[in-house]
């Protein structure tokens, strides 16, 4: 008989998430330790952390994240970057040495605003530019890779347990309004440290359980308009996906929950409000190639709040709870109650239906 822990859980991968309304900040304690009672939902290939609001000293400026292979590499990278960008500061992100991670790269951090003559020149907005130089990086640049580029705002993530992967990085010592966790349990793709969760692009991030069967027809959409797929993972594109139809397409998150969740035509049909048909059917005919297939429960991140969201079928178990100004998201109830054991109000979303959380005007 095998014992719990020598069995593969089928639908394994472990999220979370905690946000506060009023948009006090908090230790990244706490959703490092909402992760441990979901440890069996991983197998060590792969943790990672999104924290919102930690860099107040440096909230105008683009923090950017990078792994590097070698020193040479952090060079080259530097020198590119140096051409592009005023950087402010420089360093490498600070860790701790423990047993439970190794083979870590050179991983290291610029806050830095993209020169305005560039942005003159080129005729972008800064964002885009951003997200360009992000995908010029990953794809151009061999050995180096920007694992996050948001402001005021950091993804942290490696091979490993999520909860040593948050001592590795010592989340305890960052303080944010709003933190979103994983814990991996590959099955199609490698475990390495680019491929660990969250997946970021400027102020998004995403962490993903489950299986994304129209990876390829989301892929070669998505790649139509300048996004690079070079993760070895599916979850890749659903950040991208979401940048695009956010940024770009300006569509609400809603909307964009009702692109990549789709309700199905049958549903479209029965909606009894004519305004509401008509939009839901002109998503589902606009975008038909963003429509993401296959078990997946999502967290996303952005400045200022977070959107948890299922697959239109349920296939991937999430609940939220609440307790005063705070919203908790999780795979499992027992990770909630980690993060607050008076947690009340605990329910499960529908499939297909968006739970989105926003932290007051002025609050961030």
């Amino acid at each position: 008989m095998k014992l719990e822990g020598q069995v593969r859980i089928p639908s394994g991968c472990a999220i979370a998430a905690v946000i506060s309304r009023e948009g006090n900040r908090m230790s990244g304690e706490m959703i490092t330790n909402a992760m441990k009672p979901m440890h069996d939902r991983s197998n060590g290939l792969g943790g990672g952390f999104a924290g919102y609001g930690i860099y107040p000293e440096y909230k105008d400026f683009y923090a950017l994240h990078l792994f590097f292979d070698q020193r040479a590499t952090r060079k080259d990278c530097e020198a590119f970057l140096k051409e592009q960008f005023e950087i402010v500061k420089s360093e490498r992100i600070p860790t701790r040495k423990i047993p439970a991670i190794t083979d870590e790269p050179i991983i290291w951090r610029y806050f830095a605003a993209p020169l305005k003559s560039v942005l003159a020149d080129l005729q972008l907005d800064e964002k885009e530019f951003v997200a360009r130089t992000v995908m010029k990086i990953n794809t151009g640049l061999k050995g180096a890779y920007v694992f996050s580029s948001g402001k005021n705002m950091g993804t942290f993530k490696a091979v490993g347990f999520p909860e040593d992967v948050g001592t590795f990085y010592r989340l305890e010592e960052y303080e944010g309004y709003s933190w979103t966790a994983h814990g991996r349990y590959p099955t199609n793709t490698p475990g390495w440290w680019g491929g660990a969760h969250p997946f970021a692009l400027l102020d998004w991030s995403v962490v993903h359980n489950g299986e994304i069967s129209s990876y390829d027809a989301n892929r070669r959409f998505i790649e139509m308009f300048g996004y690079k797929c070079t993760l070895q993972t599916d979850t890749e594109v659903i950040t991208y996906v979401m940048d695009y139809l956010i940024r770009v397409q300006e569509l609400t998150l809603a909307e964009a929950a009702s692109v990549i969740a789709a309700p199905f035509w049958s549903t479209i049909e029965g909606k009894t409000d004519p305004e509401d048909r008509h939009k839901h059917t002109y998503l589902r005919t606009m975008f038909p190639s963003l429509l993401i297939t296959g078990p997946f429960s999502i967290v996303l991140g952005f400045n200022g709040g977070l959107m948890a969201l299922n697959d239109r079928l349920k296939l991937r178990s999430m609940v939220v709870g609440e307790k005063d100004d705070m919203v908790f998201i999780a795979s499992e109830e027992a990770a909630v109650r980690a993060m607050e054991p008076q947690a009340e109000n605990i329910w499960a979303p529908a499939g297909g239906e968006p739970v989105i959380i926003k932290v007051k005007d002025g609050g961030f």
